[in-house]
Parts: structure tokens; C-alpha cells; sequence
């Protein structure tokens, strides 16, 4: 009863022994990416597999556990030479071996000294692996970088993989492709994988992020176009530095302040600015903007990438991906349109993109003539009222005049029969545009008395000059 009672032991602790050297590390099957003809190289191919065919190496450190003998346990580092020191049989060759054939060797070189010997070997920290990262990150270079440390006998030990190379290397920038990311690995054959990120981040799969093993290097390339929902995945990926600087960008075109302006994010949030932030810090779209045509100008390092967004879209529809965020150096060009189109005007002026207000002249007969600050979507009557209303004397308040300055340089002149009582209509009380002049006239009787008034100017002046001569000549 002993005797079978000591045989289920062994069996057991021979079954936990295996369950250990499978739990070593954990298995990254590396199928090869769904990747496109087009975007492999001649030399690309499948990188080749790691789970159990880890080969042990300089810095690896080894737990061996050899069972019923604490004093050849412990902890162990693959030393420079490739060999471990271990305790009553000395050094042990273990570069370039897997981790069973390590412990295959090490339980034949302890049988010289134990009868059957139980040995466990597990890995416990990974050596580190010197990497290469180019292209679309912020900070291309050489890197060293360590494996995470598992637990003595546990597997949960890990490699380092490609996301954490772009991330120690400052994140991606905003005009890295993530469809056609290349893992070159130095082999025979030279292999070269085209990864696809997109799939990490929207599907979870894996085999798009790979370990890393020493002499790997990554290249991440530009992409042709912005892509702006590409751009917004790049950013809720943590894939990018989690700094959120402001930038410097140029702003040309229909905008009331066109030039180089520094700017940051809305509301102080984790997400770069946008295009419509800097047209708001630019004062703006002017009344000639056209929105649908806008360009995005990029200096990449393949060179300039221009990109065409619709402002127009964003209004309507909503989609956020027609205002990407910006990247340091950027140049947004509002170009100028052939015409507008007078139902879109009240859109327009309501945007986040419009400017806080607009200038409107009233000249005239009203109480205080000028230049006004009004907001976007002014009304004729309202801009009046705001110039202090019609000279109650003066004023011909039946009719104004309204003159508006055209994309295209031309002015158009419109007589308005206006009545301030009126609500917004587009034939007595228009909504205002910049730059719009309201012109308030005479009446007949008003301009018959300045007329007659100037006609006898003259005749006053000498009037005025003989009795001037006269007091002095009394004296």
C-alpha cells in the first residue's frame, strides 16, 4: 500500500513537472498577417513561431528546482559564455537551447549524482533584446528593451512586443500607415512581416502585435493621404505620446486672420486640436470661404500630403472624421468660393468656425453712424437699432439700401422697403453678411433744405463777412 501509495505520487509530481514546462511562457502562435501582395517585399514571409521553441541566451534568468535537494535549487543567470553555475556539477552549456533541452541536459549531468533526479526549469525573466524602430514615430532610434519578469515556475513571463517598441519610441505621429507596418527579422532567408494595426486595435488580434526578439527592427511607414478616421484611431489607441502639447500651425484664405498660429486643445481635453479650432483662433470663416473645398497641407517625410476636407459635411451630417486633428507644422487653406449659396449663409454663421461677430457699416441718417460689432445672423432692422435707430427728422424710414460686397470683388446695390416691425425675411429684413453696408437716406424735404441751405452759402458768408467788418469798423 506504501509502495503504490509513493508510485501516484511520482506520477503526480512527474504530471506537475510537464504542466510546469508548458506554462512557461505563453504560447504567440505568429500566423502570417492578411496582408495584400502589393505590400509584401520579395523576402517576406512568415516570422517563425515562439512558444517552447524559445532559445535560452546571455542575461536569461533560470529557476531550477530540483526536487528533494533545496541545496541545488535557486536562481540562476545565463552568464556571458552561454553557461549557467550550477551547484555540485558546475558549468552547463545552455545557449541556443530550448528550455526542455536546458533541463534534458541539466538532468543528465545531475544523474551522475542523484539516483532519478526530479528537476524543474523555468524561465523567470527574459533577456533583453536590442530593437530598431524608424520611420512615423516621434522618437525613431535603437532601443533596448527587457521582458516582463514571471513568477518562479508561473509562465507569466512576456516578451516584449511591437506596440511596446512604438511606444518607447514616443508613439506613432499622425501621418503613420497602419496597414503596412514591417517587421524585419535578421534570418537566413531575411523575413520581413507587413502588420496590419488597424485589426489590433479594432479586432484584438495579436498576431498583429508580435514579440520581439533581439535584432528585430520595425519600420513604420507614411501614409499616402490623411486618412482622418485613421488618424482618431491612432489616438484612442494609446499607440501615441500621451503629452499633449500645443502646436504650431498656418492658417491662409477666407479666414478674417490669416497666419501662424500656436494651438491647442479645446477644453484643456487629451485630444489634439482640430481644423475648425485653429479656423476659430483665425477669427474664423470670412463670407467668401468656400468650406466644401478646404485642404490640409502636411509635410511628411516622403514629402508634402495634401488632403481635401468638407467643412459642409461636418455642418450636415456630422462626420467628425472631415475635421482631423492636426499635427505640428501643419497649413490649412480655405480657398475662396466662386458663389454662395444664400440658404447655407445661416448655417454658416451659427458653425463653430464662424466668427464671434461680424463688422457692419450703417451710414447715414441714423443717431450714431458707423462701423458695428454685431454677432453672425444679424438682421437689417436689428443692425439699425443697434446704430441708434432712424434721425427722427432726417431719415427716410420707409426705404434703405443695402450694398454687399461679392466673392468674386463685384458689389451688388439692393433697395429694401424695411419696416422695423418685421421679422427675419429675406425681402424686408435679411439676415447680414460682413462687411454688408446699410445705407439710410434723406427724405425729399430733408434733401430740398440741405440743397437750398447749400445754394445760399455763399450768399451767408458774405452776409456774415460784411458784418464782421462792420463791428470792427464801428470800433
Amino acid at each position: 500500500m506504501l509502495i503504490q501509495s509513493i508510485r501516484i505520487s511520482v506520477t503526480n509530481l512527474t504530471l506537475l513537472t510537464l504542466i510546469s514546462l508548458n506554462l512557461q511562457l505563453p504560447v504567440f502562435a505568429q500566423n502570417q498577417p492578411r496582408t495584400s501582395p502589393s505590400n509584401q517585399t520579395p523576402n517576406s514571409g512568415a516570422l517563425p513561431q515562439l512558444d517552447s521553441t524559445y532559445n535560452l541566451g546571455t542575461g536569461d534568468r533560470l529557476r531550477l528546482d530540483v526536487f528533494g535537494v533545496d541545496k541545488y535549487s535557486g536562481e540562476y543567470l545565463v552568464l556571458t559564455d552561454g553557461t549557467v553555475n550550477l551547484p555540485g556539477i558546475g558549468t552547463v552549456e545552455v545557449r541556443g537551447l530550448t528550455l526542455p533541452q536546458a533541463q534534458a541536459r541539466i538532468s543528465q549531468r545531475y544523474s551522475a549524482l542523484l539516483k532519478q533526479p526530479v528537476i524543474t526549469l523555468s524561465l523567470i525573466e527574459f533577456r533583453p533584446v536590442q530593437i530598431a524602430i524608424s520611420g512615423e514615430v516621434n522618437r525613431p532610434g535603437s532601443y533596448r528593451m527587457a521582458g516582463v519578469a514571471g513568477q518562479a515556475g508561473g509562465g507569466d513571463g512576456q516578451l516584449p512586443r511591437v506596440t511596446q517598441a512604438i511606444q518607447l519610441a514616443g508613439g506613432l505621429t499622425k501621418a503613420a500607415d497602419l496597414n503596412r507596418v514591417q517587421l524585419r527579422r535578421v534570418t537566413p532567408n531575411g523575413s520581413v512581416v507587413t502588420l496590419n494595426l488597424e485589426e489590433l486595435i479594432e479586432e484584438g488580434n495579436l498576431n498583429q502585435d508580435p514579440i520581439l526578439l533581439d535584432g528585430d527592427s520595425i519600420y513604420i511607414p507614411t501614409a499616402v493621404t490623411i486618412e482622418s478616421a485613421q488618424i482618431r484611431q491612432i489616438v484612442s489607441s494609446g499607440l501615441v505620446s500621451p503629452e499633449n502639447e500645443p502646436l504650431q500651425v498656418v492658417v491662409v484664405g477666407e479666414v478674417f486672420r490669416p497666419g501662424v498660429y500656436t494651438v491647442s486643445a479645446e477644453n484643456d481635453n487629451s485630444d489634439p486640436p482640430t481644423v475648425t479650432r485653429a479656423i476659430q483662433i483665425a477669427g474664423g470663416i470670412t463670407n467668401s470661404a468656400d468650406i466644401r473645398n478646404v485642404e490640409v497641407r502636411r509635410i511628411t517625410r516622403n514629402g508634402l500630403q495634401t488632403t481635401e476636407i468638407n467643412l459642409w459635411e461636418l455642418l450636415q451630417s456630422g462626420d467628425i472624421n472631415q475635421d482631423p486633428f492636426l499635427q505640428e507644422g501643419d497649413t490649412i487653406v480655405i480657398p475662396q468660393a466662386s458663389e454662395i449659396n444664400p440658404a447655407e449663409v445661416e448655417a454658416l454663421a451659427t458653425a463653430s468656425f464662424a466668427p464671434a461677430t461680424i463688422n457692419v457699416n450703417v451710414v447715414g441718417e441714423v443717431v450714431d453712424p458707423g462701423i458695428l460689432e454685431v454677432p453672425p445672423n444679424t438682421p437689417l432692422n436689428q443692425a439699425i437699432l443697434a446704430a441708434g435707430g432712424f434721425d427722427s427728422v432726417r431719415a427716410r424710414k420707409k426705404e434703405v439700401e443695402l450694398i454687399r460686397i461679392n466673392p468674386d470683388g463685384t458689389a451688388t446695390r439692393e433697395k429694401i422697403i424695411i419696416d422695423l416691425a418685421e421679422g427675419i425675411n429675406n425681402q424686408n429684413n435679411p439676415l447680414l453678411r460682413n462687411n454688408d453696408i446699410v445705407v439710410v437716406s434723406r427724405t425729399g424735404l430733408t434733401r430740398f433744405g440741405d440743397l437750398t441751405s447749400e445754394f445760399f452759402r455763399p450768399v451767408r458768408d458774405i452776409i456774415t463777412l460784411s458784418a464782421f467788418l462792420r463791428l470792427f469798423g464801428g470800433n
